[in-house]
C-alpha cells in the first residue's frame, strides 16, 4: 500500500518536498493557513513540475500531480499519514502552536518534521505527548535542486525516529546528514556563517571586491566543494593526507582563528557598506529572475552529477 505524507505549509520550501515526495510515489496530502496560498498551490506545483520536466529531472509529470491533493484543514491533511515535513514561518511560537496540533491529529507512528532553518526541536517539542518522534529535516534551498537535508534531535528524539527520517529522505533522493546533538544553525549554517564571516570582513575593510570574493568561490573553492567537502579537500592537499596537512599548515590557520571576525561584520551598516559597492537591481522583479537564472543552472549541474557514474 502507498504511503501517504503529510505537507503543512504550501509555499516555496512545501511546494519543493511536494514534488520530492510524490515524484518518488508516496500521495501528498497539503495545508496552508493561508486560504489563498493554498488556492494557487495545485497551478504552482504544475509550474514546478514543468521546470524540472524541462530540465529532465522529472519523468512522469502527470502522475506526479496525480498524487498530491490539498486539504482544507490541518487535521484533514495529516489523517492516515506515516511522516509530516511542517514549513511554518520561523517563529518559535507558531511552531509550538503548529507541533502541538500536530501531536494531537497525526498518527501516533507518524514521524513529525520541521524544515525549520534556525531553530532547534527541543525549544518547540518539549511539551508534547509524543515528542519522541520528532525532530528537524531542514532543507537547503531549493530541496528539490539541492539534495542535503540536515536530521538534527532533541534530546528525547528516539533512534527509530531518526532511523525511518534518514529512510525516507534518501528513498526520495536527498542526502540525509544525520547530527548526533543539537546546535544551533545545524551544520550547514555554522559553516555558512564561518564563511560568510570572514567574507564580510574582508569587503568591510576593503581588502578585495565583491566581484572578486564570489569568484574566489564560484571559481575556485566551490568547484572543488563541489566534488568533495573541506575534510577530504585536505586530505587531498598535501602528500601524508590529513595529518600531513595539519602539520604543515597548522599553525598558520591557527593564527587566523585567533583574530575571527567580530559580530558586527552581520549589521545592516555593514551590509550597507558593501552594497554601496556593488550595483544591483534588488528590485523584487529582478530578484526573481536572477533566482530563476540560478535554479536553472543549479537544474543542470543536478542533472550532470546524477549521470556522473564514475
Amino acid at each position: 500500500m502507498t504511503e501517504t505524507i503529510a505537507i503543512i505549509g504550501a509555499g516555496l520550501i512545501g511546494r519543493s518536498w511536494s514534488v520530492l515526495f510524490a515524484r518518488a510515489g508516496y500521495d501528498v496530502q497539503v495545508w496552508d493557513v493561508d486560504p489563498a496560498v493554498l488556492e494557487r498551490f495545485p497551478r504552482d506545483l504544475a509550474t514546478l513540475c514543468d521546470t524540472l520536466q524541462a530540465e529532465e529531472l522529472l519523468e512522469d509529470r502527470a502522475g506526479t500531480l496525480a498524487r498530491v491533493r490539498t486539504c482544507p484543514t490541518l487535521e484533514e491533511a495529516v489523517t492516515g499519514v506515516s511522516f509530516v515535513q511542517e514549513n511554518g514561518p520561523e517563529r518559535i511560537e507558531v511552531k509550538e502552536a503548529l507541533f502541538a496540533r500536530l501531536d494531537a491529529a497525526a498518527p501516533p507512528e507518524a514521524v513529525l518534521a520541521s524544515s525549520t532553518s534556525a531553530i532547534v526541536p527541543s525549544r518547540f517539542t518539549e511539551g508534547l505527548d509524543h515528542r519522541g518522534r520528532c525532530l528537524v529535516g531542514h532543507p537547503v534551498n531549493p530541496p528539490h535542486l539541492v539534495p542535503v537535508v540536515e536530521l538534527c534531535p532533541a534530546p528525547w528524539t528516539t533512534a527509530e525516529t531518526m532511523d525511518r527520517a534518514e529512510a525516507i529522505y534518501t528513498r526520495i533522493g536527498q542526502v540525509p546528514v544525520r547530527m548526533r546533538a543539537e546546535r544551533d544553525g545545524f551544520v550547514l549554517n555554522r559553516l555558512q556563517g564561518a564563511l560568510l564571516a570572514e567574507a564580510l570582513r574582508l569587503l568591510g575593510e576593503g581588502v578585495v571586491s565583491v566581484e572578486g570574493l564570489d569568484a574566489t568561490i564560484k571559481d575556485g573553492l566551490g568547484l572543488r566543494w563541489t566534488l568533495m567537502g573541506p575534510i577530504e579537500t585536505i586530505d587531498l592537499n598535501a602528500p601524508g593526507g590529513l595529518i600531513d596537512y595539519a602539520t604543515r599548515y597548522g599553525p598558520f590557520f591557527a593564527g587566523l582563528a585567533e583574530t575571527p571576525p567580530g559580530p558586527e561584520v552581520f549589521s545592516v551598516e555593514t551590509a550597507e557598506k558593501i552594497a554601496a559597492t556593488w550595483p544591483q537591481d534588488r528590485s523584487p522583479d529582478s530578484i526573481r529572475a536572477r533566482q530563476d537564472r540560478r535554479d536553472r543552472r543549479l537544474a543542470a549541474l543536478r542533472r550532470h552529477l546524477m549521470s556522473d557514474t564514475d
